[in-house]
């Protein structure tokens, strides 16, 4: 691994007691037992076709791979494996694909967790059809 992940604590990154490079080592089975439950069950019961072919794909890119040209899916359900980290994915957000770099903070959340589908929405004042009640704009 070419670049070194520091978190805000001392010391080297950790999930549930295993540095990065052991959880990068371990089979797919392996980390499972060390995820959330409903990531380990969906992992357990077995990949779907997408997801497996998403996980070949990671598999077979590297950081500067994925840095010029990023993975993109919308499998937003795809739970983050060791594997990814590093890895740029370009997620579906239900309008646009939205870039995701992957820490490894975020190992054990799902894809779609960083990319949000609503955007908040402010609201301006009334238009050309609007009745009179609804012009009302308070004076402070």
């Amino acid at each position: 691994m070419s670049q070194e992940y520091r978190t805000g604590r001392e010391g080297e990154f950790t999930y549930r007691g295993h540095t990065l490079d052991e959880l990068q080592a371990m089979e797919l089975d392996e980390v499972a037992e060390l995820l959330p439950a409903r990531k380990r069950r969906s992992i357990q019961r077995g990949l779907s076709i997408e997801k497996e072919k998403l996980l070949e794909k990671a598999r077979g890119k590297d950081e500067e791979e994925t840095a010029n040209a990023p993975i993109r899916t919308h499998l937003r359900d795809m739970p983050i494996l060791p594997e990814f980290v590093g890895l740029t994915f370009e997620v579906y957000n239900g309008q646009s694909f939205e870039r995701v770099r992957v820490d490894p903070e975020m190992i054990g959340h799902y894809l779609g967790e960083f990319q949000l589908t609503r955007t908040s929405v402010e609201h301006g004042q009334a238009g050309i059809g609007a009745t009179r009640s609804s012009k009302f704009v308070p004076l402070k």
